[in-house]
């Protein structure tokens, strides 16, 4: 018989262990990634030249490199540059990062939707920089980013199970661990793909649900 009962009961314990470390990893990484990506955006944003093209080149440095690469070389490479990192740590940062770097496009557009004039009355009230992100642009701005944010976020929650390659036992790490003792893998590699598939399809309608309200609003508002 090709799918045994026995051996996806004997998995689906350690496979909800595994969920739990994924979608830990996967929070982590969102909130490095909202962080960073927000902070490359408004850097992409600075009146020195200098600022702006280094935070560019770090930008597509990131973007133009695969995530498994960096992995691997946060992974394998830094150890020999004298930085140790635990597998968890190496991957939900370089995950953070990584995605991070696309979220800072998703950022720039939403500030530049802000109307100059916004900008120009936060320069007439004498505003600091720090008051006019906080009280007047970025209030304005997150809101409607919101759903394409959320399906990085999505995205990250899939991409989570590269992590499995550097030894961390996350959901995919556990199915590979558990098909490499038994030489059994349709039914835990079956299984993480129902899983993945019963998280990120509600989540995907979610954010759908929600840009149409959104969407909607802005229409009642216009």
């Amino acid at each position: 018989m090709i799918w045994d009962n026995e051996v996806a009961r004997e998995v689906w314990p350690r496979l909800m262990g595994g969920l739990q470390i994924t979608v830990k990893v996967t929070l982590l990484a969102t909130a490095i990634a909202l962080l960073f990506g927000l902070l490359l955006a408004m850097l992409q944003r600075s009146r020195r030249p200098a600022v702006r093209r280094v935070s560019y080149w770090v930008l597509e440095s990131i973007r133009r490199t695969p995530l498994l690469i960096q992995l691997f070389f946060a992974f394998y490479v830094l150890p020999e540059m004298g930085i140790m990192l635990d597998g968890m740590v190496c991957g939900v940062i370089v995950l953070g990062l990584h995605v991070g770097s696309y979220m800072a496009e998703v950022y720039r557009a939403g500030i530049d939707a802000v109307p100059k004039g916004q900008w120009e009355a936060a320069r007439a009230l004498n505003l600091t920089p720090r008051a006019t992100w906080v009280s007047v642009i970025l209030p304005q701005a997150i809101p409607p980013m919101v759903p394409a944010l959320g399906n990085y976020f999505v995205m990250m929650f899939k991409e989570s199970a590269l992590l499995s390659t550097i030894a961390v036992l996350d959901l995919m790490g556990e199915a590979r661990l558990f098909a490499n003792e038994t030489y059994r893998y349709i039914e835990p590699m079956t299984l993480v793909g129902l899983i993945f598939l019963a998280i990120s399809i509600p989540s995907a309608i979610a954010l759908r649900y929600l840009e149409n309200r959104i969407a909607k609003s802005d229409r009642l508002s216009a």
